[in-house]
């Protein structure tokens, strides 16, 4: 599908100079001289190559539809993850650097995942937004540290560090957020 440079927003995938890259920032710019064009910073996504391109508002470029899919994350062998296609349990197997060491950490039996793919090959996995995960080690509170500001850092059970607050313990179940490895509340 075509689309003019002026109509490429941020998250839109499109196909560029033989590859796939979706559109991390868009800005509309009419210079006082010269024609209007669309500012936009490209992330490749096989790669992770970034490029800065300019977008003539007649220049027609190709939209890419991707397919996204719910898959389950059945198990890790090596440095293979494991998903199963929820409506025709077909599995497919993506390497761990793929999604990324601290992300893969967030993977659980059965979790669900959305696969984002472009003619049958893989290109990201998204996670929930939050997990739950329990704290298996959290460092004392200092005396005189301000309870609302002050936070301490504590051991998740899958390996990583996030930074707590005060009255969170070892043992007590919390909300992560996996964006950004983040204390959310704790859990219910």
């Amino acid at each position: 599908m075509k689309i003019t440079g002026n109509e490429i927003k941020p998250g839109a995938v499109i196909e560029h100079d033989g590859s796939l890259w979706v559109a991390v920032k868009a800005q509309a710019v009419k210079p006082g001289k010269g024609g209007a064009y669309n500012q936009v910073e490209l992330k490749n996504l096989f790669d992770g190559r970034k490029l800065n391109e300019r977008f003539r508002s007649a220049e027609a470029v190709e939209a890419i539809e991707l397919d996204f899919k719910p898959y389950t994350f059945l198990f890790e062998a090596g440095e293979m993850l494991t998903f199963m296609d929820k409506e025709t349990f077909e599995q497919i197997e993506i390497a761990k650097d793929f999604i990324g060491e601290e992300r893969a950490a967030f993977l659980q039996d059965g979790m669900e995942v959305k696969v984002e793919s472009y003619e049958g090959k893989p290109i990201s996995v998204q996670l929930p937004q939050n997990v739950i995960l329990t704290i298996v080690e959290a460092d004392a509170v200092v005396k005189g540290q301000s309870a609302s500001s002050s936070y301490k850092p504590a051991k998740l059970e899958n390996g990583l560090r996030v930074m707590v607050p005060p009255f969170i313990e070892s043992g007590t179940r919390i909300v992560v957020s996996t964006e950004d490895v983040t204390y959310v509340k704790r859990a219910e």
